[in-house]
């Protein structure tokens, strides 16, 4: 299918990750993206390397991850040539993205009220932080820790983690992202702008789902308890094959469960009415762990997961980066570009496919 923005003009204020992801979502499906970067620094990612990187070179991957086919230019937005500069391009586009301080908005003249009334059709989407608490100062590690994600993260032994990308401000992205196609949705009906707006906080408590509903309605508090599900058992358990290689377990049913036994030999297991029922599973995970971690050593990894399945039984290795990335299938989603004399291979940001009905 055709690339369905093609005729779409999106400008970027936004630095370092969720408005950029949402710009590279844009440029990704052939919308036309103009970034705009500080005259001296650029997006404060450029200089966010890690210790395997150029020192010397313009971009870092942590930049290359999130402006992908975007075309980049340096302006002050608060000189009056910024300002100038600025609305040449408002003018002319269908979308701005930004993510902007209170305090700076009117400064560089992105009042949503006022850019609405001078350019009526264009979509203002805008990446915020706290709703609760505008004037804080807001990061990704602390509204991991803030919303709760930090006091589900680790174990007891590790205490609370977070996670080692930037997850709220990635579900931050999505729901601008989301936000900005209902408004362009709705524009081709009314042919009005829109003023869309999605904050950390708010996406990151969104982002709770099931987590938040056990609580809500029944009132338990999840606890630090590594890759465990909280309602199903044996669900994120950990394992440790022969070659010290691991296996995650992801049953998710009696029946798998019972199929899972007899392909490990364990068929004695099922005799226990501690572990009959998933919810008796629960109240004795512990106990079934100590079983399964003394069985699966017996294993070699992959033709345990090779049994499992061919019973249908949903079991994974628990890979690194390396091996996943290498893949034939990674290596054929992976985006390369070069960019300012860098090679850069990212994973993109787009990861559906899109075919009309004329092409099945």
């Amino acid at each position: 299918m055709k690339s369905p923005f093609t005729d779409l003009k999106v400008l970027e204020l936004a630095s370092v990750l969720a408005g950029p992801a949402v710009g590279m979502f844009f440029a990704e499906l052939g919308a036309q993206v103009i970034k705009f970067e500080h005259p001296e620094l650029g997006d404060v990612t450029r200089a966010w390397k890690n210790d395997k990187e150029d020192s010397t070179a313009p971009i870092s991957s942590y930049y290359a991850a999130f402006n992908y086919g975007k075309h980049s230019e340096r302006v002050d937005l608060k000189s009056d040539l910024g300002q100038q500069t600025l609305h040449k391009y408002l003018a002319e586009s269908d979308v701005v993205i930004h993510n902007f301080r209170n305090k700076d908005v009117e400064k560089m003249g992105l009042d949503p009220k006022s850019l609405l009334q001078k350019y009526p059709t264009l979509i203002v989407g805008r990446i915020t932080g706290f709703s609760s608490d505008p004037l804080r100062v807001a990061y990704d590690v602390v509204l991991q820790a803030e919303t709760g994600y930090m006091s589900m993260n680790g174990t007891p032994e590790s205490g609370p983690l977070k996670m080692p990308f930037a997850l709220v401000d990635t579900l931050a992205a999505h729901q601008l992202k989301e936000g900005i196609l209902t408004a362009l949705y709705n524009r081709k009906e009314s042919g009005m702008g829109a003023y869309v707006e999605a904050s950390l906080e708010d996406s990151a408590l969104a982002g709770l789902i099931n987590q938040a509903t056990n609580y809500l309605m029944s009132g338990q508090v999840a606890q630090l308890s590594g890759s465990l599900h909280p309602n199903i058992a044996p669900y994120g358990e950990t394992c440790v094959c022969l070659n010290n290689e691991f296996v995650v377990l992801s049953i998710g049913s009696d029946k798998q469960f019972k199929a899972f036994c007899k392909v490990i030999g364990r068929e004695d297991i099922l005799a226990n009415e501690n572990y009959s029922k998933n919810a008796d599973r629960i109240s004795h995970r512990a106990e079934l762990k100590k079983e399964l971690d003394h069985t699966l050593l017996k294993f070699k990894r992959e033709e345990l997961l090779n049994a499992c399945e061919i019973e249908g039984i949903p079991i994974s290795a628990v890979r690194n980066l390396k091996e996943v990335l290498n893949t034939p299938h990674a290596k054929k989603l992976a985006l390369r570009e070069a960019k300012e004399g860098v090679q850069t291979v990212c994973m993109p940001s787009v990861a559906f496919q899109l075919i009309s009905a004329g092409e099945l």
